[in-house]
């Protein structure tokens, strides 16, 4: 991998552009630093949500693997043509996924972001999430990217919604149910 920074302020991005892990360099703005910067922003609501929970939850092994896959993910994104986020992460995350799901209440109506701290982070997550997904589509529009990654994403904002229901029943809290304007 690239080589380390000794310090922390280089004075190259003063330009406006930024280094890639291959060399090249490119605008602060392009569709390639946003995707890196919003999965950062996931990362970061994952570990705000992971301060929230009680030490040693049972959570908290399988949202630190996450936080690992998604620095891999900005990885490949820093060295266009690297791949780091394999299928098989896919199919770990489906079946965590189907596991967690099993155990919640079917789905009667849409559900807004809420019923306990922990959810609605895990909301803000989710959130920011579906945002990296759309980021990588526009950049797969221009440039090419591991399409793993992309799916990578989409499972993983399904998994947290899944997780958001969940810790608003464990955390006692309730979800907080849509309601048609007719209704309210």
């Amino acid at each position: 991998m690239g080589h380390r920074l000794s310090k922390i302020y280089t004075r190259t991005g003063d330009d406006g552009t930024t280094g890639l892990g291959d060399g090249s360099r490119i605008d602060k703005d392009h569709c390639r630093m946003e995707g890196i910067g919003t999965i950062d922003e996931v990362n970061s609501f994952i570990g705000l949500l992971m301060a929230e929970l009680p030490t040693a939850d049972p959570f908290s092994p399988l949202l630190a693997r996450i936080q690992h896959d998604l620095f891999d993910l900005g990885g490949e994104l820093a060295v266009p043509g690297y791949t780091m986020i394999s299928p098989e992460r896919i199919d770990e995350l489906e079946a965590s996924l189907d596991e967690l799901n099993a155990d919640l209440p079917p789905l009667k109506n849409f559900i807004l972001p809420g019923g306990s701290k922990a959810a609605a982070l895990c909301h803000m997550a989710r959130a920011v999430c579906r945002r990296a997904e759309r980021c990588l589509v526009a950049l797969s529009k221009t440039d090419e990217v591991n399409a793993t990654g992309r799916k990578y994403l989409n499972r993983l904002s399904d998994f947290l919604f899944v997780m958001a229901r969940l810790l608003a029943l464990r955390d006692g809290g309730k979800e907080v149910l849509w309601v048609q304007a007719d209704k309210r």
